[in-house]
């Protein structure tokens, strides 16, 4: 069972694996967390999100539908997740059919404040804190900047 008080936090129709920890206040709705992994508090995460084992989201973080994160992934703090790219020069506002999805590999090492658009992230990757993800990311590496670039 995860260390949380159901009075203090929004969760609904979550599936968890064993010593996975939330922290209140928190909103998490229809998704899967991975065993020993880690809310910090103030995260939102979205419908269909599928977290890994042993991964860490830090506080503020917010993780939209269509994000699949693997496992031994650490996300730090105030990093946003996108699905959204406004294809028709404007928001999609509800239609589904234009979002797009967010693949996150194993080991991978998201900095604070960093923003990931849809795209899709191979294992063994570091992203710098502040980064803006806008492309893929095929090459284990270390990334940073905006938009992010390989720098080692």
């Amino acid at each position: 069972m995860p260390k949380f008080k159901k009075k203090n936090i929004n969760i609904k129709k979550i599936k968890y694996g064993k010593n996975v920890t939330i922290y209140n206040p928190s909103n998490i709705y229809e998704c899967e967390i991975g065993d020993n992994s880690f809310i910090g508090p103030f995260v939102e995460i979205q419908k269909g999100v599928k977290i890994g084992k042993n991964t860490k989201i830090q506080s503020h973080t917010f993780i939209c539908e269509l994000v699949k994160i693997k496992n031994n992934v650490f996300v730090g703090h105030g990093v946003m997740f996108i699905n959204d790219k406004f294809k028709n020069s404007k928001p999609a506002l509800g239609e589904k059919k234009l979002w797009d999805k967010t693949e996150i590999g194993n080991n991978v090492s998201i900095g604070s404040n960093s923003t990931i658009l849809p795209i899709k992230i191979c294992d063994n990757v570091v992203i710098g804190a502040g980064s803006v993800v806008t492309k893929n990311i095929n090459f284990k590496g270390v990334y940073v900047g905006n938009p992010a670039k390989k720098i080692k």
